[in-house]
């Protein structure tokens, strides 16, 4: 056992305590003492990093089991053993129910104390390192990823932390592209079901009866292809959260199914008779008006105020223009290290014209720019030469600027393009954002050589 562990020792009988921390500090234990209660509860809210309590029934100054909830209180993760030189066994079934490890009478065999404690030691390492991936969990996760600094995100993020913490059904309103699934995570990640399943399903990718299969599984021979039973995706999201994204995609005749599930949590598989049970949260996202889709019978009214229980509105980025900059920062951050270059600014004009922008594709519109920016990108600074034409050229009224010089502008981000990509024109039609037919007839049109 290493010295890492620390052990403090309760006890107001000064020969015994001295004699226990020998014989612990020798099993390689660090022994931190106290002869009272008070005494002890100073120690614990002064150390942070005891991990098992030895502590005795009968103190000076109060009972050592009544103690053991101010002492989880302060420390969730320590372990406390019980001793007592009159060991009886209510006192014993006492001290099991407030949380304590163990419970054993003074005078026992030395090897019990010390197995004990080597079993409480584990048991605070285990829990250490279930805390410690907790964390990262909702580091990579948790609403802090969420960039922004504007009211409007903000006054968002509020919004999902208070229905984080319940089990409550939440739909996400917002435009593609403005962090919808992000959110859906954090929300999660940031619950008592962090530990379980996240599982997102986008339901504009499946066609209805594949949809079917996929959330709610299928038995063996319940059609053609079906040659095994099959897990559904609710099963695979039962005790955690399943994230239900493009809702408004939805058939009809699945939106009934999925409002059962959100009244009683069971369903029948395609092919089955039996019910199955489940124990879920649903967190749905959608682009579309919920609400109007139902009133032209496109959506159930009956399902939307069911999934509608918690609503949040995403905003757009032009909603929350302040948020670019901090936001651009970022995926330059994010791509410099993807693409192992050195780049650490962003040039003035550059940001000003992202500021301008409508950005109709939100923030996933604003990663991809700076993914083909800091590609181009030859120094370490970002500049508005490495911007494509339209956002170079949006809402410009300058009379200079004419179709001419526009084409020469085009001509020029074509060939930059093409050289990042090394003659790829497949890689270099994706970058553009336009077809590979329409790269091969703009290379001809501009005499770009092939």
């Amino acid at each position: 056992m290493t010295a890492k562990t620390t052990i403090l020792i309760i006890d107001d009988e000064e020969k015994f305590r001295q004699l226990l921390t020998r014989i612990i500090s020798l099993e390689g234990f660090t022994v931190l003492e106290a002869g009272n209660i008070s005494q002890g509860l100073k120690i614990i809210q002064q150390e942070k990093n005891i991990d098992i309590i030895l502590t005795d029934v009968k103190l000076p100054d109060g009972n050592g089991i009544d103690i053991l909830e101010k002492i989880k209180a302060i420390h969730p993760i320590c372990e406390i053993i019980v001793m007592t030189a009159f060991g009886t066994i209510h006192d014993g079934v006492k001290a099991i129910k407030l949380g304590a490890f163990d419970y054993f009478t003074k005078g026992d065999d030395n090897d019990q104390i010390i197995s004990a404690l080597n079993r409480a030691a584990d048991k605070v390492k285990l829990q250490k390192r279930i805390f410690e991936l907790e964390s990262k969990l909702e580091t990579k996760y948790g609403f802090d990823i969420i960039i922004g600094h504007s009211e409007a995100i903000k006054n968002t993020i509020i919004l999902a932390k208070k229905v984080s913490s319940t089990d409550s059904t939440v739909l996400l309103e917002g435009e593609t592209g403005v962090g919808k699934e992000l959110f859906a995570q954090a929300i999660h990640y940031s619950s008592p079901r962090k530990n379980k399943n996240f599982v997102a399903v986008n339901c504009s990718f499946f066609s209805k009866d594949l949809l079917e299969s996929e959330l709610f599984g299928h038995k063996k021979g319940a059609f053609t292809g079906a040659f095994a039973d099959k897990k559904g995706l609710f099963e695979e999201a039962s005790e955690g959260t399943i994230f239900l994204d493009e809702m408004g995609e939805m058939n009809l005749d699945l939106q009934a199914k999925l409002l059962r599930v959100l009244e009683t949590q069971t369903f029948i598989k395609v092919g089955d008779t039996k019910p199955t049970k489940v124990n879920v949260r649903v967190i749905a996202a959608t682009n579309r008006d919920l609400k109007k889709e139902s009133e032209k019978e496109n959506f159930r009214l009956d399902l939307y105020y069911r999934l509608a229980t918690f609503k949040i509105n995403i905003p757009s980025l032009k909603e929350r223009k302040e948020d670019v900059e901090d936001l651009a920062n970022h995926f330059v951050t994010v791509y410099a290290i993807k693409l192992k270059k050195r780049i650490t600014n962003i040039d003035k004009e550059f940001l000003k014209h992202l500021k301008k922008y409508e950005w109709k594709g939100n923030i996933r519109e604003l990663k991809n720019c700076i993914e083909r920016a800091a590609i181009l990108a030859d120094n370490e600074t970002l500049t508005d030469d490495l911007l494509p034409v339209d956002i170079l050229n949006y809402n410009h009224s300058n009379a200079d600027h004419s179709i001419t010089s526009l084409a020469n502008m085009e001509k020029w981000h074509i060939q930059k393009i093409l050289l990042a990509c090394k003659g790829n024109k497949t890689k270099a039609a994706e970058l553009l954002a336009i077809g590979l037919t329409t790269l091969y007839r703009k290379m001809e049109e501009y005499h770009i050589e092939k």
